[in-house]
């Protein structure tokens, strides 16, 4: 049966980020996800962690900056990460150590490295170099530690010039690597509009090894699943038989924006998924 994690930066809006992870304990999930913490003290994230019961899966690299006091400045200013950026090395590599003391402190498994923006005047060649050293790098030190390291394609319609889009590019560049521990975040709102067929695509790359984690939302407005035009239950129904096939044991994170944001809403919009917790 797929196991579900909440993304709390998505999910409770109406609540204080710290006051999210209550909320999912006490809506029945064991794990969680976010894009950053680093606007917390990573002891203060663990405690929550450890109070609710719930298990870190996933966050994310600083989409920039060079010190951890400017690492949301650098979000908010609309930086998208810096792994496939030529010249940003040494802010991918300050980024990276800044994620892995997190995930020593919150115990997470996985980090996801943001690729980034590829500048008009930049070639996908320059992109493509730049972001195979990096990961080179970042895989021989999360390994160390006993981390994975991700990369996520995402459309090109919620985030202009991302430089990766497809799963067959993600794949290529995994294997460009030739890392054991780096694999793809294969999230389906993404692929959906970018490629569709999306049985067929988790058939296909489930079995290589080399999906690290998957990410739900609805097609076209993000909402929670059964809001639009994918069929979730005939898509868990896959993830849940090619995983068992495979031996695939990995979480799906709920990065999705409520349809109803008020006060109560999140839960509210949980029918989906309440089978499954």
């Amino acid at each position: 049966m797929p196991q579900f994690a909440a993304n709390l930066s998505m999910m409770y809006p109406d609540l204080p980020f710290l006051d999210r992870f209550a909320a999912a304990a006490q809506d029945g999930f064991k794990a969680v996800e976010y894009l950053f913490p680093y606007a917390y003290p990573a002891a203060e994230l663990a405690a929550r962690l450890q109070g609710h019961g719930l298990q870190q899966v996933l966050f994310n690299t600083p989409s920039g900056g060079n010190a951890i006091g400017n690492f949301m400045q650098a979000w908010e200013g609309g930086s998208r990460g810096t792994a496939s950026v030529p010249g940003r090395e040494a802010e991918f590599r300050t980024g990276f150590e800044a994620a892995l003391v997190y995930a020593e402190a919150l115990q997470c498994p996985r980090i996801h490295a943001m690729v980034g923006l590829r500048a008009s005047g930049d070639s996908p060649e320059a992109a493509d170099a730049t972001l195979v050293k990096n990961l080179q790098w970042a895989a021989a030190e999360a390994a160390k530690a006993g981390r994975d390291v991700l990369i996520e394609p995402i459309n090109t319609r919620s985030v202009p010039g991302f430089h990766l889009n497809r799963q067959d590019h993600a794949h290529r560049i995994v294997q460009a690597v030739g890392a054991a521990n780096l694999k793809v975040q294969m999230d389906l709102f993404h692929c959906q509009i970018v490629e569709g067929d999306l049985s067929a695509k988790i058939a296909q790359y489930l079995p290589t090894g080399q999906v690290g984690h998957f990410q739900i939302a609805e097609v076209p407005h993000r909402h929670e699943p059964g809001t639009g035009e994918v069929n979730w239950p005939h898509i868990f129904k896959i993830i849940d038989k090619v995983s068992a096939e495979c031996g695939w044991n990995g979480w799906i994170g709920c990065e999705y924006n409520p349809a109803d944001a008020s006060a109560g809403g999140t839960s509210r919009g949980l029918e989906w998924v309440r089978p499954y917790l």
